[in-house]
């Protein structure tokens, strides 16, 4: 039997954020998702949404949503719609997040494999800064998001765990300075690297970045109610089992390259 592959790509993600913020991008982004566009229609009309929070857990494969979607259930009831996406090759995290914040192929953007230089090409970020607005990149130290979008005209909050990098971002929510904020935890890839993706010490790290999503989603509700706000579960790539029972990905096979997003949209409370 043949693999059969997601085809909505991980590259649609930029020009879908910046249209829903009706900031335009240059003709060689992919296209943008027109399922979550005909959703901001549905529940904005002619509005436009004015915040952003992309939440990015790394290596979270869809066959982990399929096999265990009881574990996803505060993931799926804090979004209104989950959508199988598809990863790029190779499948590793600086590949795969520098297409989705750029919207075109590593072949156009330069990273073609696990290395972590600062992109040249343009991103999600710079659209934002060139229409006004203001960015906030919240990671864990050395790892990809907080170093392949550097040099740029943004606020940067590095810390060395994922506890820390949440908390952080909690404190932009409430202080609600920032148009778009990102957020890296790479816990769960980390932990099944070293002990499969299937084992206790992985999945406690899953329910850690499903309990984190929903936690911010909460706080959205919460903190910005003058807001129309877009907001996701984001992974980069999915993780298979190899020998030794430990985790990997980077391969062109459904378990890395199929992944799901989770996105919701809340709208401005007219009090």
């Amino acid at each position: 039997m043949s693999e059969i592959y997601n085809n909505i790509c991980i590259t649609s993600v930029m020009s879908t954020v910046c249209d829903l913020f009706d900031i335009k991008t240059d003709e060689n982004t992919d296209r943008t998702n027109t399922i979550i566009t005909a959703l901001a229609k549905k529940k904005l009309g002619d509005e436009k949404i004015d915040r952003a929070v992309l939440y990015n857990p790394d290596a979270v494969a869809l066959w982990l949503y399929q096999k265990y979607t009881d574990m996803f259930t505060d993931a799926a009831v804090n979004s209104d719609i989950a959508l199988p996406l598809l990863s790029v090759m190779p499948s590793v995290t600086p590949v795969c997040f520098a297409s989705m914040y750029t919207g075109v192929l590593p072949e156009i953007h330069g990273i073609r494999k696990y290395e972590k230089p600062v992109l040249t090409q343009k991103t999600i970020f710079d659209y934002f800064i060139e229409n006004g607005k203001k960015c906030a990149i919240v990671s864990t130290a050395r790892d990809s998001i907080s170093m392949i979008f550097l040099e740029r005209e943004m606020d940067y909050f590095i810390y060395d765990t994922p506890d820390e990098v949440n908390k952080k971002a909690h404190e932009l929510i409430d202080e609600d300075n920032y148009d778009l904020i990102v957020i890296y935890n790479g816990n769960y890839d980390g932990t099944m690297h070293k002990h499969g993706p299937e084992a206790e010490e992985s999945m406690n790290a899953l329910r850690h970045n499903i309990d984190a999503y929903a936690s911010f989603v909460d706080a959205i509700n919460k903190k910005w109610t003058q807001h129309n706000v877009f907001y996701g579960f984001m992974p980069d790539h999915g993780c298979h089992e190899i020998d030794g029972e430990c985790g990997s990905h980077g391969l062109d096979m459904e378990e890395d390259m199929n992944i799901v997003h989770f996105y919701g949209i809340k709208l401005m409370h007219n009090l």
